[in-house]
């Protein structure tokens, strides 16, 4: 017998909770993508920057992965881990004047597919001053952390350069306060009001601005993550008021990710999510009351991020145990998500923090001076916000379901937002 002769057996992983839950609920109207968007002072070599990824991938193989095939009754899904891609992933448009437009509704509206490894999808736009790489993410497989460590990695093969992380900022240790009381997880959250829908329904559109990172007095008790969190709820609350929407309790999805950022960082889906609740009181624009407002806010924050849960709760880990086929799971989850959507949170803040790459291509290409992620925005939520910040601006995304807003809503909610982040660091704690 030859070595041809042999069966070749592909290492298989099986879909964590996270992966199954994202798969069973993909919609094609509207693609759970994750679009992270850098941008660099000078041009990229194609060809250099082609091997440098390609070679980065290999750095981090659980990358290289597709959906294996399996029979109805399969009781999961799984991936299944390849050597090498199955296609190109990096890409050079022409460089036309609406190429970045253009990269960037491919990158809302086109989901890299899960049965081709990897399911990521990179595009270098030659600006006028400067290069924009745009990588696409299916969700289903991973979020944006993992793949900028991979774009780390390639920054770091194309030019020469470390790109080891910095360290994450320090804090003395404290024990989280219990929180005041919230309004009951029963009580159906507010929704994003809608606005003036865009005329091609479908989707997502997209808004991305560059602010500066809000001022806090030092030895403040809350940090910067809480107060983009206090501004999201305000600029909801005020964008609900014009839009004559009853006032009900705003409840904020907020991911939670304690991976390490160096070369071991695990790829795939790692982040948590937690649920911040505001009751409509609580959201005074009264500058007095400002303090106070964050100090709850903390309160909150900590308390959840010190709390032992499962990644999307118990309900999920159960859904997803693998005792009946995962077809007849995949109907279950569906209709659950279907009856729940009224609980569904009034919106996600994705607060990416400082990045901790030096994303540097070396050379003429140079040192990342912009990064924005955006998160999918489909209903019911519709509407999310993702911040970073790097050369020490903060980065902001909306991005919204065109279902329920516009680009002129985007605008607007844009405007909110930098008005009500002023507020947060106006005022001594």
């Amino acid at each position: 017998m030859t070595a041809l002769d042999h069966p070749v057996h592909t290492p298989r992983i099986p879909f964590p909770t996270v992966d199954e839950i994202a798969r069973h609920c993909h919609q094609s109207a509207e693609p759970e993508t994750v679009h992270i968007e850098v941008h660099l002072p000078g041009p990229l070599d194609p060809e250099r920057l082609r091997a440098a990824f390609t070679q980065a991938l290999h750095h981090h193989p659980r990358i290289l992965m597709r959906e294996a095939p399996g029979p109805w009754y399969r009781r999961r899904y799984e991936w299944e881990l390849t050597d090498n891609p199955d296609t190109e992933v990096v890409a050079f448009p022409p460089p036309t004047r609406d190429a970045l437009k253009h990269a960037r509704t491919r990158s809302l509206d086109h989901t890299p597919p899960l049965t081709a490894s990897p399911p990521i999808r990179l595009e270098a736009v030659e600006l006028p001053h400067g290069t924009a790489l745009l990588l696409t993410v299916n969700h289903t497989a991973l979020d944006g952390p993992a793949c900028l460590r991979v774009l780390a990695t390639a920054a770091e093969l194309y030019g020469g350069h470390p790109n080891a992380p910095t360290d994450p900022p320090t804090r003395p240790p404290d024990t989280p306060e219990l929180p005041t009381a919230t309004p009951s997880v029963w009580t159906p959250p507010a929704r994003v009001a809608p606005g003036a829908p865009d005329p091609c329904p479908g989707g997502n559109g997209l808004l991305l601005t560059e602010l500066g990172v809000p001022h806090r007095p030092k030895g403040s008790p809350y940090t910067v993550n809480d107060q983009l969190m206090v501004t999201t709820a305000l600029m909801i609350a005020h964008w609900n008021r014009e839009h004559g929407a009853r006032p009900r309790p705003l409840r904020i999805t907020m991911p939670v990710d304690d991976r390490p950022r160096g070369t071991d960082m695990p790829i795939g889906n790692g982040t948590r999510l937690v649920e911040v609740t505001f009751a409509p009181h609580e959201l005074t624009t009264d500058p007095a009351e400002m303090g106070e407002l964050l100090h709850r806010t903390a309160t909150r924050t900590r308390a959840l991020k010190a709390l032992p849960r499962p990644q999307l709760g118990h309900g999920a880990a159960l859904l997803t145990a693998p005792v009946v086929p995962v077809a007849w799971r995949a109907a279950l989850t569906r209709g659950l998500r279907r009856a729940a959507a009224p609980w569904t949170s009034t919106t996600l803040l994705s607060n990416i923090g400082r990045i901790p790459y030096a994303l540097d291509f070396g050379g003429i290409a140079g040192r990342a001076h912009a990064v924005w992620f955006s998160a999918p925005a489909r209903m019911p939520r519709g509407f999310t916000v993702t911040t970073a910040s790097t050369a020490g601006k903060l980065h902001v995304a909306l991005r919204w379901s065109r279902t329920l807003l516009g680009p002129g809503d985007g605008a607007h909610l844009r405007d909110l937002f930098e008005h009500y982040l002023h507020t947060t660091e106006e005022h001594e704690a």
